[in-house]
């Protein structure tokens, strides 16, 4: 038997073992495995379609694994099978670990939500906004200070930067289209706390507290945690939070031993098929090779589906998890509530510190009320359900992405839950 057949064959046997344990075990949790193994069909669809090249999907009930599926490749050229320890670009799902870092500081008393950003960054103390209308050519100074809570929450008014109307500006800073689709900063030999300071000096696309706008928010908020905390934030992370969670796979850059795992970018054609991404921002980016500088608290993390789901297993469980308490449940509670009215989505959603959330039953999908989630640049996605105690994970390598499974991931999930509750 050829090494390839041999590789093929052994991740095969495992995914079969995997399989009947997690079959049995989502059994025992109130899913039913044959509608379950609909998800099975969806995911390998997309692959045999190549609208996907592979993907990780995990979804835990009360802690227990429900289902576990690796499928497709990791990289397709090489034909090198994808498996459960895959490691991913995680993009915006690094969001979620920076609002934790600053909801810990607020608890211990070093940061305030209402505290101005410009205590931190003092390029923020007098902050500008561009007017559309006058395709950016006027700018009239904000008519309050952007605060840590607005930078939770996206309502700063701070996008990426690549709205035509400031682009320019933009660009010649570094930023928004010199920036890949605007949040990369992977290739910056610098470190954010730079980037984010020069950040304070170009103008915004909305006033601070009227609009739901998606930007360098928590990328601002990662250069916070360092200069509260007096740590980089790779290094705040490690300590205080993938560290005492066993948060093994979870960094900025990759370890050079774990290069054979990291999962190849894959980008969608027009007509959805997928082609192997360059080797740019806009594709591989430089998580392996790069400066190694910038921690990029909005879109930088590598990590893989099971790490991920630990850290959204803490929440679950209220800031704690097998003895490591990170957060209060008051916090936890706080940052998985509605805290934008009516600025974000459509009726029905709202917004957290970090998350969006489900406020009416179908105003986003199968997703219970008091649900909280969001996903990533490279399409991987998550959800959390208080109501139904689920954590679910999709971990997939698309940029851009055109395949629907990030969009349908969820209703597989919950058509499968015949016991709820």
């Amino acid at each position: 038997m050829r090494p390839l057949t041999r590789q093929l064959g052994r991740a095969l046997a495992t995914f079969a073992a995997l399989a009947l344990v997690t079959s049995t075990a989502s059994a025992q949790r109130g899913f039913d495995p044959a509608r379950l193994a609909r998800l099975d069909t969806a995911l390998q669809q997309g692959v045999d379609s190549s609208w996907i090249a592979g993907a990780v999907a995990l979804v835990l009930r009360d802690g227990a694994v429900v289902y576990e599926r690796a499928v497709g490749w990791s990289d397709r050229e090489a034909r090198r099978a994808m498996t459960p320890d895959a490691i991913f670009r995680i993009a915006s799902q690094t969001k979620a670990l920076t609002s934790v870092a600053v909801m810990m500081l607020v608890e211990e008393g070093r940061i305030a939500l209402t505290d101005p950003v410009s205590r931190w960054l003092p390029t923020f103390a007098r902050t500008g906004v561009a007017s559309r209308a006058d395709s950016g050519r006027t700018i009239t100074p904000a008519r309050r200070a952007i605060t840590i809570l607005d930078l939770l929450t996206h309502t700063a008014g701070i996008s990426y930067g690549t709205e035509s109307f400031v682009a320019a500006r933009y660009a010649a800073a570094g930023l928004g289209p010199a920036a890949g689709y605007g949040w990369y900063t992977a290739d910056k030999d610098e470190p954010v706390c730079t980037t984010m300071d020069r950040l304070g000096t170009l103008p915004f696309v909305a006033q601070p507290g009227e609009a739901w706008v998606y930007g360098y928010n928590t990328d601002i908020l990662g250069c916070v945690v360092e200069r509260a905390s007096g740590l980089a934030l790779d290094e705040f992370f490690r300590r205080r939070i993938t560290g005492p969670l066993g948060m093994r796979d979870t960094e900025f850059f990759l370890d050079p031993a774990k290069r054979g795992r990291l999962t190849v970018v894959y980008r969608s054609e027009a007509d959805g098929r997928i082609v192997r991404a360059d080797t740019g921002a806009r594709g591989q980016g430089h998580y392996a090779d790069g400066p190694r500088r910038s921690f990029a608290g909005g879109a930088g993390l590598l990590s893989t589906a099971r790490d991920y789901a630990t850290f959204l297993q803490m929440l679950l469980e209220g800031g704690t998890l097998k003895g490591t308490r990170l957060l209060s449940p008051r916090s936890v509670e706080l940052m998985r509530t509605n805290q934008v009215g009516t600025l974000y989505g459509s009726a029905g959603q709202g917004f957290g510190l970090g998350f969006s959330t489900t406020e009416r039953l179908g105003a986003n999908g199968f997703t219970s009320v008091g649900t909280y989630g969001w996903g990533g640049a490279y399409a991987s996605t998550y959800f959390v359900d208080p109501a139904e105690r689920l954590v679910m994970v999709l971990m997939l390598q698309n940029l851009p992405n055109r395949a629907d499974i990030r969009a349908k991931f969820p209703t597989y999930v919950y058509q499968a839950l015949v016991a709820p509750r």
